[in-house]
């Protein structure tokens, strides 16, 4: 069951740039978008995601991997002004990222709503986060038939999960931001169990590699310490939530190792992080085990001894930058608005103060545009001020460095690698040396980074696999074994079963559908006989157990005489059947038009016993006949071919005990070979000529056989002395419709001997019951 359905992947956002993440994966029908956040650097409709490209009433599901207004700012605008509630999406977080996610989404409202372009209202805030659906790490979710996902800990932020997506059998692991270092409060991301087929993971730094994390603490602290010295204020710009909490708990300790700083104050300018500070104590048992080990102790390590948060009254700002030294984070990361810029702007002309850039700075931001140090920044109310102040730039982002990103890439072991969140010179970079680590090991793994818009297409070959039970699994198949059952599909997973365990292992019940054709022909029984004969070989004749005169093609399709010039075709559905049925349909219907009828009907006088040219007559003659056509075969493609008899066999003592049955005796280039006429099998020392023989005569059977010979549908049939068993089983009155081999549960397909499907069609179709013993008497 071989087959290359397609995977398409589009970028609505963080397509070689960084900002506004969203992945949208359509495969065999199912859409699922992963992450919806906005671009930092734009406002409006600007920030979006390119929305209006994808149909939202389609949409199965929506997967927000943690809250960052770059990664999940956008949901509310999808759900509640696109037509996404029109269709059945849903959407899901974990239960931390919602928790925060409301938070982030009331401030960015908040500032939003000043101005002319805000997206989306309070209320619709509110009405989209009462339709997302909280998860769990590691909890197995299907949202809708043939889709499921898995988060796992992606590290990065609190509540920051990677998805392991499940579509139709297809596995793809969507990483979003995540960081491989456990630091102070989060444990690492984890590498799932399970290897997917595409990995879509963040490229964000590229090749870039970071220092190890005591280096950077160490620098970082010693950096604080040297501008408070002289006697200057230092300014942190970093989000509310996230890195914050990081930089917190260690100026946290090393004030309290320093007891000369204990007069410095370290402020905290966010309300929002204030709020917050609760789900993160909530949340304690998703942290790491240091953080938890604490916790257990009593030891809150969210309650900080040197940090206070900083009451937000109306000219703060101003009363801190004319204060004595001090310590300020302040949001946002990208100082792009808020107390971080307003800080700045009063700091900036100071050469005593100091600004320490901690995390990822998009492009467009004024983070990203100080850490070149000009000489004057605008103000913004445009007014040019001279920059005076130290900029370091320290980086504590969560995210992975090229060594941490290339050795998880390398461990996924995926098929197929899509970089995004990045931007387009580092993905590059990125892109180049990973194809060069996999050149050198000599391994066959496509990395793609699409741009924004342009969709990406991804060819799967591989084989469905399906599960045998219950009375097919409990006796283990050999090497080329047959195994034949009910398949049974349902959400793109596939079951083999006997049929008399659909009831007990997929709540289904089985039918046989026999479909029946009414024809009316105006000759004579034994004429129809005549001609079926010559088509098949050989027929039964009998009588069914209405009494009704019925002769039975190929062990599968009933003709009966059930009028003066009627005949009934009757059989049981399937695709080999139906076939059958097709041919003795076009037969009998032409009867009447054949001059080998016309000339038998013009001869009152004339006999019908004796059998047609092309029938299977059982006598001594027809036995030597066959042979000599086998023979005829066999000299065409060997020369000469000799027979051996058993009477000519017992002079010949030599050929061992096939002696007393008739063989044919092959000979080329010195070799021989023994074709036994009872067995049909071939013996010879060559092995290359016992094949070459065996295919020859294959080929000569299936000349020189009737069809009646060389196929049977349904099991074969003995006939005894004074009957014939049905070769189905008989009929009932009840009606059965022509699908009902489909089911809720899934497609019953017939495999091998299984029961038949339905064929849909114009004839009479009736259920029969597994009870009754129909039977065929025969005529002496």
């Amino acid at each position: 069951m071989a087959d290359a359905p397609t995977l398409s992947v589009t970028m609505l956002g963080a397509g070689q740039e960084v900002g506004r993440s969203c992945c949208v994966l359509q495969y065999r029908g199912k859409t699922i978008v992963c992450d919806t956040g906005v671009h930092p650097a734009y406002s409006g409709m600007a920030s979006l995601p390119f929305v209006d490209e994808l149909d939202w009433s389609t949409v199965d599901a929506i997967l927000i991997t943690h809250f960052h207004l770059d990664h999940a700012a956008a949901l509310t605008y999808i759900m509640e002004k696109t037509n996404f509630r029109d269709g059945p999406g849903k959407v899901y977080m974990t239960h931390p990222t919602k928790a925060v996610h409301k938070f982030m989404m009331q401030d960015y409202v908040r500032m939003s709503s000043s101005s002319s372009d805000a997206l989306f209202s309070p209320l619709d805030m509110t009405m989209s986060l009462s339709s997302i659906i909280p998860v769990s790490v590691h909890q197995l979710i299907t949202p809708c038939p043939g889709v499921s996902f898995t988060p796992y800990h992606a590290g990065h932020v609190l509540g920051a999960c990677m998805f392991l997506i499940d579509i139709a059998g297809l596995k793809i692991l969507y990483t979003g931001d995540y960081s491989r270092e456990e630091d102070r409060h989060l444990v690492k991301a984890e590498l799932p169990p399970t290897r997917p087929d595409v990995l879509i993971v963040e490229s964000t730094f590229g090749v870039q590699s970071s220092e190890a994390r005591e280096d950077k603490e160490l620098r970082f602290t010693t950096l604080i310490h040297t501008i408070l010295k002289r006697g200057g204020h230092v300014l942190l710009p970093s989000f509310a939530l996230g890195r914050a909490q990081e930089l917190l708990l260690i100026l946290d300790e090393y004030w309290k190792k320093h007891p000369d700083l204990h007069s410095v104050p370290i402020y905290f300018a966010s309300s929002l992080a204030r709020k917050c500070m609760a789900v993160y104590q909530t949340y304690i048992h998703t942290m790491n085990s240091n953080i938890r080990s604490r916790f257990a102790k009593r030891d809150n390590p969210f309650v900080f001894k040197h940090i206070s948060n900083l009451p937000q009254t109306r000219g703060w700002e101003r009363k801190i930058a004319d204060g004595p030294p001090c310590v300020v984070l302040a949001s946002p990361g990208f100082m792009q608005t808020g107390p971080s810029r307003e800080l700045f702007e009063l700091w900036a002309p100071d050469a005593r103060n100091g600004l320490i850039i901690t995390g990822y700075s998009i492009e467009g931001t004024l983070a990203r545009d100080i850490m070149s140090e000009p000489d004057e920044v605008m103000s913004q109310k445009g007014v040019p001020i001279q920059r005076k102040i130290s900029v370091d730039y320290i980086s504590f982002s969560a995210h992975v460095d090229y060594s941490q990103n290339s050795e998880f890439i390398e461990a996924v072991k995926a098929q197929h690698v899509v970089l995004v969140h990045g931007e387009q010179t580092a993905m590059g970079r990125l892109r180049a040396a990973m194809t060069s680590r996999y050149k050198d090991r000599d391994e066959d793994v496509k990395i793609h980074t699409p741009r924004n818009l342009e969709t990406l297409h991804l060819s799967f070959r591989g084989e469905r696999v399906a599960k045998a039970i219950g009375t097919l699994a409990a006796k283990p198949p050999q090497p080329n074994d047959i195994v034949s059952g009910l398949l049974v599909a349902k959400d793109y997973s596939y079951t083999l079963l006997d049929p008399r365990d659909l009831r007990d292992f997929a709540g289904l019940s089985t039918c046989t559908v026999t479909q029946r054709q009414k024809i009316v022909l105006g000759v004579r029984w034994d004429l129809v006989r005549w001609h079926l004969e010559g088509m098949f070989g050989s027929v039964e004749e009998g009588v069914d157990k209405d009494g009704i005169q019925t002769m039975r093609v190929m062990g599968a399709i009933d003709v009966k005489h059930t009028a003066e010039h009627e005949l009934t075709l009757e059989w049981d559905s399937s695709s080999n059947n139906d076939m059958i049925a097709d041919s003795t349909l076009a037969l009998i219907t032409g009867i009447d038009k054949s001059p080998a009828s016309v000339k038998l009907t013009t001869q009152p006088a004339h006999s019908h016993s004796h059998a047609h040219p092309h029938a299977d007559v059982e006598s001594e003659s027809a036995d030597m006949a066959r042979i000599q056509r086998l023979v005829m075969f066999l000299e065409a493609h060997f020369g000469d071919v000799e027979l051996h008899m058993p009477e000519a066999a017992e002079d010949d003592a030599e050929q061992g005990e096939d002696s007393t049955e008739p063989s044919l005796l092959v000979s080329l280039d010195e070799a021989e070979a023994q074709i036994n006429l009872v067995t049909m099998t071939v013996a010879s020392t060559n092995d290359a000529l016992r094949k070459r023989v065996e295919a020859v005569l294959d080929m000569a059977l299936s000349t020189v056989s009737s069809l009646t010979e060389s196929f049977i549908s349904g099991a074969p049939i003995s006939v005894g002395e004074g009957n014939v068993p049905n070769h189905g089983r008989s009929k009932t009155s009840s009606e059965a419709p022509a699908d009902a081999h489909e089911t809720d549960m899934g497609a019953v397909l017939p495999v091998g001997k299984g029961k038949a499907a339905a064929d849909e069609g114009g004839s009479d179709l009736t259920e029969q019951s597994d009870d009754d013993d129909g039977m065929l008497q025969v005529h002496d």
